[in-house]
């Protein structure tokens, strides 16, 4: 017996995503999407067309909506299904996901949120009990009225604010933040990303609005989505994003530069082909690179960067999931993807910069002079992001510590890419 999902884009029927009795995924655009030339394909490796799409084809997209790894094991524990069962999974989890989508059991319509139907607001033991909950059932999976996905390894989970105070979302209600509580296996990362996201805003760079939060002795990020839109009235509107996985037809499993994954090369390309504004976001490309390699953000890897497909065209999402790994020496220093053939900072000289440029098919110059410039701005503001950061309930001496480790890497980036001019 074949199974479906109907997929839904603002209020109209995209297709169906279909599982069939040996287990395997397809997906058929609609008849109605496809003759409306106004319409978008779903993803950049799925453009629009009459031929169903094979397992092969749809899975790096649709497997991408979901957790990954240790979540995705616990999340399918939690809800008694395959690990390996996309298709069951989203059936539980694919009522708001990243991007303009809802995956719907035929018969099911996207509808408005009725007088009766509210988020539930989380005070402080709510809280608790969803950090708590958290480990054990990611995205708080199984708990009644939420369908809710996200893809990644950390542990998260979709929520709405309600008068600034967190909330869990009414069933089908758009959620608009990310919840992050820290890594256990790791200190201090609520302190980590919060400061790497804010020092990234304030030297310039496109990234999610982050706000670090606590309840009682615990803390928490909490991350604004770019893919949602606020109207004058107060309502959600989801707008449709990708990461570059799927984009590019990658499994999620493969998303390492190393096991198949994107390269800088394949990013740059991408871009390129299917952003409005190409060379915009080319050089915010390039200057996302060149912040994670100052910071040691060594997981920067393709479903680290995403697609925004707003009304003005396909761009650059804004930046997201910004964390100095290299704080932590049991995770590994090399990065997700390589730099002009380059695997770490110490690596990292003037034949690696010279190679990547080739790759990023942008002139060395222009590289030289951002890497300078980035580096300047992080040494002129990390020390001022960690003191408007520091506040009682964070942790201020692992703050001072990610700012001086930062500055310490911004100069020696500096000094690498100024001795290669010379």
């Amino acid at each position: 017996m074949t199974r479906s999902l109907d997929i839904w884009w603002n209020g109209r029927v995209v297709g169906q995503l279909t599982q069939n009795q040996y287990g395997e995924l397809g997906f058929a655009y609609g008849s109605q999407w496809l003759s409306d030339d106004q319409t978008q394909p779903l993803s950049a490796s799925l453009p629009k067309r009459e031929e169903p799409f094979s397992r092969r084809e749809c899975r790096p997209f649709f497997s991408g909506l979901l957790p990954e790894d240790r979540q995705r094991d616990a999340a399918a524990q939690a809800l008694g299904v395959s690990r390996a069962n996309d298709f069951a999974l989203l059936d539980r989890l694919g009522g708001d996901v990243a991007g303009a989508l809802q995956l719907l059991p035929p018969g099911e319509t996207q509808t408005a949120l009725t007088l009766d139907q509210r988020p539930t607001p989380l005070d402080e033991a709510g809280l608790i009990r969803v950090l708590d909950a958290l480990p054990a059932r990611p995205l708080l999976a199984g708990e009644e009225g939420l369908r809710l996905s996200l893809a990644g390894a950390q542990s998260k989970v979709p929520v709405v604010l309600m008068d600034g105070a967190v909330a869990l979302p009414a069933p089908g209600q758009p959620t608009t933040h990310i919840l992050k509580p820290p890594i256990l296996r790791f200190s201090a990362t609520t302190e980590n990303e919060a400061f790497v996201m804010r020092l990234a805003a304030n030297i310039g760079l496109d990234v999610a609005p982050i706000e670090p939060r606590h309840v009682r002795d615990r803390t928490f990020l909490l991350v604004q989505r770019y893919d949602r839109a606020m109207g004058d009235d107060g309502t959600v509107r989801r707008i449709h994003q990708e990461d570059f996985c799927q984009a590019l037809g990658v499994p999620p499993e493969t998303k390492y530069a190393s096991e198949g994954g994107p390269t800088f090369k394949d990013c740059f390309a991408l871009l390129r082909r299917i952003a409005a504004r190409p060379a915009v976001d080319v050089l915010k490309l390039l200057d996302a690179v060149i912040f994670n390699v100052i910071v040691g953000n060594a997981d920067a890897h393709g479903k680290n960067f995403s697609i925004l497909y707003g009304t003005d065209g396909p761009r650059l999402a804004p930046l997201y999931d910004l964390l100095a790994t290299v704080a932590y020496p049991e995770l590994s220093p090399t990065f997700a993807m390589k730099i002009g053939k380059r695997a770490t900072l110490a690596e990292l000289d003037a034949k690696g910069w010279a190679a990547f440029a080739a790759d990023a098919g942008l002139g060395l110059p222009l590289i030289r002079r951002r890497v300078g410039q980035i580096s300047q701005g992080v040494l002129e503001k990390a020390t001022t992001v960690a003191a408007e950061l520091s506040r009682p309930e964070l942790d201020t001496a692992a703050l001072e510590s990610f700012a001086e480790m930062i500055c310490d890497r911004a100069a020696r980036c500096a000094e690498t890419v100024a001795g290669a001019a010379r």
